[in-house]
Parts: C-alpha cells; sequence; structure tokens
C-alpha cells in the first residue's frame, strides 16, 4: 500500500447517521509481507503514536485466524494500554514497555488466513468481535472464539464500533444486573461508548431508561431512546429519593451515599468506571469504597471486565442486524485520525464512537 495513502481519511459521520451498508461483501486481497499500523512503542501520551508502513503481518498458527481489518473503533481501554496507567496495569501489559504494539480492540473485517484447526470460518467470511489489539492496523490475528459473523446488511464500521463497548453493555445489565422490563435503570455516562450501547440495550430489555449526559449531548442520547434525560450540568439526578433498580454507572462521580439514596430496594449497582485522577490505582479506590458502601445495604454490587463471550457477541449481532441497536457513531477516521481520537478519550469526554479503517478500499 503507498505511504500516502494513510491521510485518505473517509467523510466523517454524524452522530444520529447510519453508515452506509455494503453492497455484498468485498473479496479478500492477497496477504502482504507488510502492513501499515499505528504504532506505541512505549508507554505515553497520545503524541507517541507513529504510523510506520512496515509492520510485519502475522501468521496465523494453529487454532488463529488472520483478519483482514476493514474497519476497528477507539476505546477508553486502548487509552488505558495506551498510557499504561492505573500503573498496576502494567503487571499484565508490560512493565517497561507495552506488549501490544498497536491499538484497536474492536475489530471488523475479512477472514484472510486460517491456521491448523480452524473449521469455524472459512477465508472470505466477514466477522467482528473483540481481540488482544492491533485494529488500527491492516492485519490482526484473532481466535474464532473472539469473532462472530457479521450478517448481511450491517456495515463494517457499525460491527466495528459494537465489541468493547456494546459487550460491557450487554455483560453490565443482561448478566450482572439481569435488567428485567419492569426495571427502572439510570445509565450514569450515557453518552460515551459504553453508555450509548447501555441506553439502546436497557430499551432492547424493556427497561425505563433514565440518561445522564451534558448539555452537548443530550439531543443524541434522546434519540437512542432514552425516557428521561438529565444534563448534569444543570440538574441533579440525585434528588428524588428511591426509584431505581439498576444504576450502570460509567463515570463514579457520586458519593456512596447519594448512590444508595436513589436505589430502591434489590437494586443492582453496575461499577463500569471511575475517576482517574490518581495513575497508581484509580478507578479502583473508587470502586471498593462503593463495594464496601453497599455490602450492608439492600442493593448489590457488581464489577467486571467484559470478555469476548459468543453468546454475547451474537446477541449484538442480531440486535445491530435488526434495528435494536443502532451504534452512535462519531466520526470515521483513517490511520492518520488515531491521535486526536485517543486525546478526546483520554479527556472523559468523548462523544459517542470513534470509528477507524486503516485504509481506503
Amino acid at each position: 500500500m503507498p505511504a500516502d495513502s494513510i491521510n485518505d481519511t473517509p467523510t466523517d459521520r454524524a452522530p444520529d447517521q447510519a453508515a452506509p451498508h455494503e453492497q455484498g461483501r468485498p473479496t479478500v486481497r492477497p496477504v502482504p509481507e507488510t502492513m501499515t499500523a499505528v504504532t506505541a512503542r512505549g508507554y505515553g501520551q497520545p503524541d507517541l503514536l507513529a504510523v510506520e508502513t512496515d509492520v510485519l503481518v502475522p501468521s496465523p498458527g494453529p487454532g488463529e485466524m488472520l483478519i483482514e481489518v476493514h474497519a476497528s473503533s477507539l476505546n477508553a481501554l486502548d487509552w488505558h494500554f495506551l498510557t499504561g496507567t492505573p500503573y498496576f496495569l502494567r503487571l499484565m501489559a508490560g512493565l517497561r514497555t507495552p506488549k501490544r504494539l498497536t491499538p484497536g480492540a474492536d475489530v471488523a473485517g475479512l477472514v484472510a488466513a486460517v491456521g491448523e484447526g480452524v473449521t469455524e470460518f472459512a477465508v472470505g467470511d466477514a466477522v467482528f468481535g473483540e481481540c488482544e489489539g492491533g485494529g488500527c492496523g491492516e492485519y490482526l490475528l484473532v481466535t474464532p472464539a473472539q469473532v462472530v459473523a457479521i450478517p448481511d446488511g450491517v456495515s463494517f464500521e457499525d460491527a466495528a464500533a459494537t465489541p468493547v463497548a456494546g459487550l460491557t453493555a450487554v455483560q453490565g445489565l443482561r448478566t450482572h444486573a439481569g435488567v428485567q422490563p419492569a426495571d427502572h435503570v439510570l445509565v450514569n455516562g450515557a453518552a460515551g461508548g459504553v453508555g450509548t450501547f447501555a441506553v439502546q440495550i436497557a430499551k432492547a430489555l424493556g427497561a425505563t431508561v433514565t440518561a445522564v449526559c451534558s448539555t452537548t449531548k443530550v439531543d443524541m442520547v434522546r434519540g437512542l431512546g432514552a425516557d428521561e434525560v438529565v444534563d448534569y450540568k444543570t440538574e441533579d439526578v440525585v434528588p428524588g429519593g428511591p426509584r431505581f433498580d439498576v444504576m450502570l454507572d460509567n463515570v463514579g462521580n457520586h458519593p456512596p451515599r447519594d448512590v444508595k439514596s436513589m436505589l430502591r430496594p434489590g437494586a443492582r449497582y453496575v461499577a463500569v468506571s471511575g475517576p482517574k485522577d490518581n495513575k497508581w490505582l484509580d478507578p479502583m479506590p473508587r470502586i471498593i469504597g462503593m463495594a464496601l458502601a453497599l455490602w450492608r445495604a439492600d442493593a448489590s454490587f457488581h464489577q467486571f471486565t467484559a470478555s469476548p463471550k459468543t453468546e454475547d457477541l451474537t446477541y449484538l449481532a442480531e440486535a445491530l442486524a435488526d434495528g435494536r441497536i443502532v451504534p452512535a457513531i462519531d466520526r470515521v477516521v483513517g490511520l492518520d485520525g488515531v491521535v486526536d481520537g485517543m486525546v478526546e478519550i483520554g479527556s472523559g469526554h468523548a462523544r459517542s464512537k470513534i470509528v477507524v479503517v486503516p485504509h481506503s478500499r
């Protein structure tokens, strides 16, 4: 691929516009020896990221598949792995230098090659899912358990916007909170990646949804189907007494006393994230404090790390296909737009999803 093609950035897409669905699937290209990818060869801020044009394309080993990436998307997960914060993350990600060279845990693309023993998919199949990284490059390796088929009529961009954020929302609401049709769900931080999926999934499960976001994002969140939208810059969601059966907390900005005051008996509090002021431990102190506070309360505490379970990816695929979920995509960028996207995510004020395509196709 010519080096200058990395600057061929697709047209931005407004949050409330659906991606253009593809008319049939493209064919797989011959696999090259090298590829273009965004890399981070150390821990640091987004300006450390570089676009390299001579990264070796990996070969699938037994039980692995090589994916030709057609789209990925950025998540807070990528920012944490880039910065190596909180610092205890480095025990898993690499003490001095990161084990993960290329960001992008979300992937949507075509199977380009399969390793020995792979029978679930064949070359040319369109798949999407969550991987260990590499989505901001032209090729990456996955296992069959990490992906599912992209349904007909679902674009690579919509599929790529979904896995990490969608899995977090699904597993938080279905697996841990056990949302039922009569429940009243509070989504705190409803305009980010997880929040936009959580609003739609809670509605799909039949719940009544109150969503909290900032002024500039109220219309977008209301368009996702929230029954009530609270602008935290002008309103306080806390007063009103116990009225929520489930709270999915993407922000962690309310003290335990206030959280308990909003929860009904038997409610479920699901901690997704929290403050990031302390580079050593945050958000763990806040999460642990909430767990201890709810230990003696008539509400259960749930905290988890989402994983690419086939059952949940299949649920997301079906919801994308039938329109129960429409990913809220702020913009689609090329590899040259990854730095700005990561800066925005690191600020904590990202609006919905930023999708990345490795090059024009």
